[in-house]
């Protein structure tokens, strides 16, 4: 339910910088900078700002977006590389209003639209953290450099009058303290919407559309409102809290790409009373119908046999699933020793196919339990597309099928923003513009010449 990847707007990633009204840094105590080191596992801050294998929060990792590659910040105290010259106005500015310290725009990918919910009170404890716990770093990662005219920093305070100015969240006094808790939680910090909500032409959330599901770019992020087709309506309340918990649940979930990340690094560390809290508040989320599978799913186990392996008479499907996938999740895909089924697979009831893509591509690594390994650099584009088209067909939701082009464009991190071409072609149009300008007064000024 967070990040985004992604993955969905261009930008540099600042990570979660804070501040409130002032207050002497040496006033803080070891029970606010514990709190704020909780509150900022709540907000998955280092999972975008710390690269594999570098240091916490120093920033460096690249991020596919549909504007171009784009490189999280060091987000350290570190006076040289990080923010830690950031006084407790610019980090409030940096996170609620996108502005950094120099007086630059940040990028929406920084979820500051969200951030900008968080109260006070949280706000002083993570600067607390962040400037007295953290280690700095005084090591600056590779600079964000996007496409013309993207790579336009002041472009986005128009985009931030249209869509950003959000304040710090006010309880609603008429739900009870753990709604407000919950509310407050997916509002803010777990920003579940930045992945879950689809996005308009210029990338803003759709909020009469919020939490339907929306693709990544690669991975899908379902639509998780409590619609019972949809959405999890069906879900009971103890399925949903042990999902966010563990990554996996007793009706055939489990997460997997950015939501395995979020779980691994965030949900799972938070305290029963908290998953209860965001259990309760997306449960009660307007019910949206949108983005929901097909329904044509198998109606019993199917019963395969390694004969027909064998013989030679399988259809190339059950050859590359046979090959690949039966030795955990078994012929008639009933999984074994702890590793899920395939057969009543949650995943495999989305309206795309492009998570069990993903799962194929990259592989699965949960913070506990056997991973999935990668298949990327053992099957092609085609292959790829159709043993996920068995798999469906055979397991789950048969009238949900995929391409070995969209195959192709997932493997590729997934299809440019169509901005890029809008600008693109804006940039001809205004060229072409100002040249037939400069010909329209030539020939004015040739013609005052010869009369």
């Amino acid at each position: 339910m967070k990040k985004l990847l992604s993955l969905s707007l261009a930008g540099a990633v600042t990570g979660l910088m804070l501040s409130v009204p002032v207050f002497a840094q040496n006033n803080s105590t070891a029970e606010q900078v514990s709190k704020g080191q909780y509150l900022a596992v709540a907000g998955d801050c280092g999972a975008c700002n710390t690269a594999p294998g570098g240091q916490a929060f120093a920033g460096g990792l690249a991020l596919d977006t549909p504007l171009g590659k784009i490189y999280s910040t060091n987000i350290t105290a570190s006076k040289v590389a990080g923010v830690g010259n950031y006084t407790l106005e610019d980090f409030e500015k940096a996170v609620r209003q996108g502005i950094r310290k120099d007086g630059a725009n940040l990028y929406p990918a920084m979820p500051y639209t969200a951030y900008s919910n968080i109260t006070d009170t949280d706000m002083q404890a993570l600067y607390a953290y962040f400037m007295q716990s953290v280690k700095p770093v005084d090591e600056k990662g590779p600079a964000t450099d996007l496409p013309f005219p993207f790579n336009i920093r002041m472009s986005m305070a128009a985009w931030n009058l249209l869509f950003a100015g959000g304040k710090p969240y006010a309880a609603d006094n008429s739900k009870p303290d753990e709604w407000n808790r919950g509310a407050y939680l997916v509002e803010g910090l777990t920003h579940c919407s930045t992945c879950h909500t689809p996005r308009n032409a210029l990338m803003a959330e759709e909020s009469d559309k919020a939490l339907a599901g929306a693709s990544l770019g690669t991975w899908f992020a379902p639509n998780i409102t409590p619609d019972p087709h949809a959405g999890i309506g069906n879900w009971s309340e103890n399925d949903f809290k042990q999902y966010l918990a563990t990554g996996h649940s007793a009706n055939g979930s489990q997460a997997g790409g950015p939501m395995l990340e979020a779980i691994n690094k965030s949900f799972s560390k938070l305290s029963p009373e908290d998953i209860a809290a965001v259990t309760t508040y997306i449960r009660s989320v307007p019910a949206q119908n949108i983005n929901a599978a097909p329904g044509k799913l198998p109606i019993s186990v199917p019963k395969l046999s390694d004969v027909d392996i064998m013989n030679g008479s399988a259809s190339q499907g059950t050859n590359l699933y046979e090959a690949y996938c039966s030795t955990c999740h078994q012929l008639s895909g009933q999984g074994s020793n702890g590793l899920p089924a395939l057969y009543g697979n949650a995943a495999l009831r989305r309206p795309v196919a492009d998570n069990t893509v993903m799962a194929i591509l990259d592989g699965l690594t949960p913070d506990k339990g056997q991973a999935m390994p990668s298949f990327s650099n053992k099957m092609n584009d085609e292959q790829v597309a159709t043993l996920v088209n068995y798999v469906f067909k055979t397991f789950g939701d048969a009238k949900v099928q995929t391409t070995p082009e969209r195959v192709k464009i997932l493997r590729q991190g997934g299809e440019a923003s169509p901005l890029l071409a809008i600008a693109k072609g804006g940039i001809i149009v205004g060229a072409i513009i100002v040249i037939l300008l400069v010909i329209g007064v030539a020939i004015i000024l040739n013609r005052r010449k010869r009369g």
